[in-house]
């Protein structure tokens, strides 16, 4: 009973601190979102392109970045991802590796606030919204996203920090405080650091918060109208489940992970290879249509950019390549070399992006759905979920069902790893002491998200998402040669049979 004494107590006592909010925000919830999401925007997303079209500022910091890393390390992203591998399944295990959880455990801590509903309900939006090219861009953006994580996990791991508790601390905040003060810039690497942990908290309780909690409670009022009438009720079995695990920290966090990823992951493909099976005849006119699309869109607006900013922001939604938010996951993960770690990361946006937000939007394409009439109004109410959930549907008459199980299961994975990410960034900036007044915000945050509109939460959980990308990546053009000198010795290292074979 004491492992669960706590966990219970807290929720049980946030229960009646949830059921006060619910009745003093009311509507007013939803204008809170929309105005922060005008000052947010008019900063992270001003217009870099002269002319015709439109190319956010971060968006184009974000693609920069990437393609400039994998030239940098000689497409890193495909020459090591063998090497990747034989790391998950243990061959190079060490007794000096030290750290909270297993390679295997970090990866999918990380991959559990990944997959999720940025790969359901992000892409079904992007396609809707940006035409089947967006596609292209989206997996172009995950093949280049893959060394950026790469870069930002090595260096988490690099500058990871053990507290006096056991605990680690680690991520963007660690690597640009003290990798910039290595370079005789401790001011700015501090102030970039407290940016940095100020976004995340506000993206964790966006994007890995709000945002989940919608486009699943969407998902489930298709199934169970009873929440189309008390959408309270669903935030208050979300914020439950989500407020017990999250008490128990990143080694609870990672056992939960390890356990529902997979096997969400494997019945949600199993569902999208069927129903691209039963259109292998349509399949290659997709495919074409989809590449057609990505340089010669016929009705989108801004053409071909309004195009790439589509699928460059879905992916980086998606995956949080270039974020840095894994990085905090990666930080704890058990290993002798910093470097092992970047290479398991590789596969972070190759299985997110390139694999499940791929099937995903075969999906959308193939069942017609992202441009029928009759689905216009889950489009503009930015239902994504919800529009999967009907093209799924319209080949598996009963998988809406399981979707559902499967999207509530996709929003909770990913909520207790961001909760994990936001607590960490939280004690960065207020100490350990403090973390479970985020803890208690978080959970609030799950009721609240029900009571706003879909459209404000994922404008919202957009823009501080992506700007964590800016501290993010001045640290990665600015310490990336130190990572390029250890890739360098280890590559060196392994030709000569060192680690073994």
């Amino acid at each position: 009973m004491r492992d669960w004494g706590k966990p219970l107590l807290f929720t049980l006592a946030l229960l009646a601190m949830i059921e006060l909010a619910v009745y003093v925000t009311d509507i007013s919830v939803d204008g809170a979102f929309g105005v922060v999401n005008g000052y947010l925007a008019s900063v992270l997303f001003f217009d870099v392109l002269p002319g015709e079209g439109s190319m956010p500022f971060i968006v184009a910091w974000l693609i920069t970045g990437a393609v400039f890393l994998t030239l940098r390390f000689g497409f890193i992203n495909v020459r090591m991802m063998g090497h990747a591998l034989a790391i998950l399944r243990g061959k190079f295990r060490s007794a000096e590796d030290k750290g909270d959880v297993t390679p295997f455990q970090a990866l999918t801590t990380a991959l559990s606030a990944t997959v999720g509903l940025g790969n359901i309900a992000g892409v079904a939006i992007a396609v809707s919204v940006g035409g089947p090219g967006a596609t292209f861009w989206m997996i172009v953006a995950g093949f280049f996203g893959m060394t950026s994580k790469f870069t930002e996990v090595t260096l988490a791991q690099m500058y990871r920090e053990f507290r006096p508790d056991g605990r680690v601390m680690g991520g963007a905040m660690e690597y640009l405080s003290r990798g910039l003060a290595e370079k005789g810039m401790p001011g700015l690497g501090k102030g970039l650091a407290f940016l940095f942990a100020v976004l995340c908290i506000g993206a964790s309780l966006g994007g890995g918060n709000a945002f989940q909690v919608s486009q699943a409670m969407g998902a489930v009022q298709n199934e169970l109208p009873f929440f189309q009438d008390y959408p309270w009720v669903f935030g208050l079995i979300m914020a439950f489940a989500v407020g017990i695990v999250i008490i128990g920290g990143i080694r609870r966090i990672a056992h939960a992970a390890e356990a529902v990823v997979p096997t969400m992951v494997f019945i949600y493909l199993s569902a999208c290879l069927w129903i691209i099976g039963t259109h292998a005849s349509e399949l290659p006119d997709a495919l074409l249509t989809i590449v057609r699309e990505a340089f010669h869109p016929s009705a989108v607006a801004g053409g071909m950019i309004g195009v790439v900013v589509q699928g460059f922001k879905r992916a980086a939604f998606s995956s949080e390549a270039g974020i840095g938010s894994a990085a905090i996951a990666h930080s704890a993960a058990s290993v002798k070399y910093p470097i092992r770690q970047g290479f398991v990361a590789l596969y972070e946006p190759f299985i997110d992006t390139i694999i499940i937000c791929t099937m995903t939007s075969l999906v959308i394409i193939l069942t017609g759905v992202w441009h029928a009439p009759e689905y216009v109004h889950l489009v503009e109410a930015s239902k994504g979920a919800a529009l999967t959930s009907v093209a799924f549907g319209s080949v598996i008459s009963w998988f809406p069902t399981v979707l559902s199980v499967s999207v509530v299961l996709f929003a909770y994975s990913t909520m207790i790893s961001w909760s994990y990410y936001g607590e960490r960034c939280w004690t960065y900036v207020f100490g350990e002491k403090h973390s479970i007044i985020y803890r208690i915000m978080f959970v609030l945050f799950i009721v609240l998200a029900t009571l706003g509109s879909a459209g404000n939460i994922l404008e919202f959980s957009d823009l501080l998402l992506l700007g964590m990308a800016f501290p993010n990546f001045i640290a990665l053009y600015m310490l990336h040669g130190k990572v390029l000198s250890a890739l360098r010795d280890y590559r060196a290292r392994l030709a000569r049979g060192e680690f073994g074979r």
